[in-house]
């Protein structure tokens, strides 16, 4: 079998000086499983988890026809087409307690929302629209056979997959497994993820800083996105720019976990002995990405980890994050591998822009007579958070493109809930 590298060196558009982003996610995604443990959780603990097994209905939702109105239920052959019906008001139906007594010709069963439409009746008025004289009800014309009514099965029938395998578990799918009695679930296993920064100019916090040094912000940054994926997240804190301490944390964190991810020190630099080190302990790939920022990147594996070797700057470390690494994560998870939602909105200023490579602002969205528009944030230096965290989308400029004057269409990668 082809190593590793091998594999990557012999892919079309492969050039680890001027890796096109789209080739390096294709390149990453190719290598990738899911994970192959599952377990059984309480069906709470399933939110932002992947379904491990098709959940298939064990009974119809709803399970009987049922009012989606507060009204009256009746015969919908018995109103007149031209005129009023005058029907006599035989009892009431409230949700969770149904109405067991019997419904002679010529009458309507008053009925509240969420209770069983008794069999025979198929369709309901609603009160709003009725008049009432003591013990009838007056029925104007124009009703449509079935209104109002949710008809048992209507949302799922009983033997129907409700659920698909891989499926992103959010509030809503929490509620349907509830819909359906679900008390446990299978669940794929957290991916567990070991992260930690490079550096002796890195300080961590709630220490004071010495000369030349600042604070690591990028392990936080990553524990927040990890953590918002819903990876079991293993922080290895600040390594020293030491080789053997280094190839100590290396080993460690791929005995543990199933992802390693690295921010610094895969760059050319004096100091940089991390590209030497995963290079001996396993097949990594380190490239040049035509992008900006994030240009140098790692990927590879280390023992049975996969490993993701970020460039050291904050904002490089998040759009590379959200780029490569969010993707990745998603298909070991067995989840569907899915990109940023994108779209485009003209831009509100002139952008400089250089042809062969992708380009990642920091913007904000905007609303201008009903339209969306968007800017950049100001300064975009890659070691500039605070423009990330005044962001509420990614400006991309495709790699062949160029300079974008005012009231050009660019592509947005939204943030919101992300950033």
């Amino acid at each position: 079998m082809n190593s590793l590298l091998q594999t990557l060196s012999c892919a079309d558009g492969y050039d680890p000086d001027a890796l096109p982003v789209g080739t390096a996610q294709a390149l990453i995604l190719a290598q990738l499983a899911p994970v192959p443990d599952f377990e059984r959780g309480f069906v709470r603990c399933g939110l932002n988890r992947v379904l491990g097994e098709d959940v298939v209905a064990p009974v119809n939702v709803p399970a009987h026809d049922n009012s989606a109105m507060d009204g009256y239920a009746l015969r919908h052959a018995e109103l007149s087409a031209a005129g009023e019906t005058r029907l006599a008001i035989v009892g009431s139906a409230y949700a969770g307690r149904a109405f067991e007594g019997h419904l002679p010709p010529g009458s309507a069963l008053r009925i509240m929302t969420g209770a069983i439409v008794p069999e025979g009746l198929d369709t309901v008025v609603p009160q709003e629209t009725v008049g009432v004289e003591g013990e009838i009800v007056i029925i104007p014309p124009g009703q449509r056979a079935g209104q109002h009514l949710r008809r048992a099965g209507e949302d799922l029938k009983a033997g129907q997959p409700a659920l698909k395998a891989g499926k992103w578990l959010r509030p809503a799918e929490i509620g349907l497994l509830a819909s359906l009695g679900q008390v446990e679930v299978t669940l794929r296993r957290r991916l567990r993820v070991a992260i930690f920064s490079t550096g002796d100019e890195l300080c961590s916090i709630g220490t004071p800083l010495a000369p030349g040094q600042v604070y690591d912000s990028n392990r936080y940054t990553l524990w927040g996105m990890l953590t918002r994926l819903g990876c079991e997240v293993r922080d290895m804190g600040v390594v020293r720019d030491d080789p053997e301490t280094l190839e100590a944390a290396l080993a460690a964190a791929a005995k543990s976990s199933d992802v390693i991810i690295t921010s610094g020190g895969v760059s050319v630099g004096e100091a940089d002995f991390v590209r030497e080190l995963m290079a001996r302990l396993g097949e990594v790939a380190f490239w040049k990405i035509a992008m900006k920022p994030g240009r140098p990147m790692a990927f590879g594996r280390i023992g049975a980890a996969w490993l993701f070797g970020l460039p050291g700057n904050p904002v490089a470390v998040m759009v590379t994050f959200y780029q490569f690494v969010r993707p990745a994560l998603q298909k070991m998870m067995g989840a569907e591998p899915t990109s940023l939602p994108t779209f485009r909105v003209p831009s509100l200023a002139a952008l400089r822009k250089t042809p062969g490579r992708t380009e990642y602002l920091r913007g904000q969205m905007v609303q201008e007579d009903g339209e969306w528009r968007v800017q950049p944030t100001g300064a975009q230096g890659s070691g500039i958070l605070r423009s990330m965290s005044e962001a509420n989308c990614l400006i991309v400029l495709e790699h062949e493109r160029g300079n974008v004057a005012v009231g050009d269409l660019v592509g947005v990668q939204t943030l919101d809930g992300l950033v």
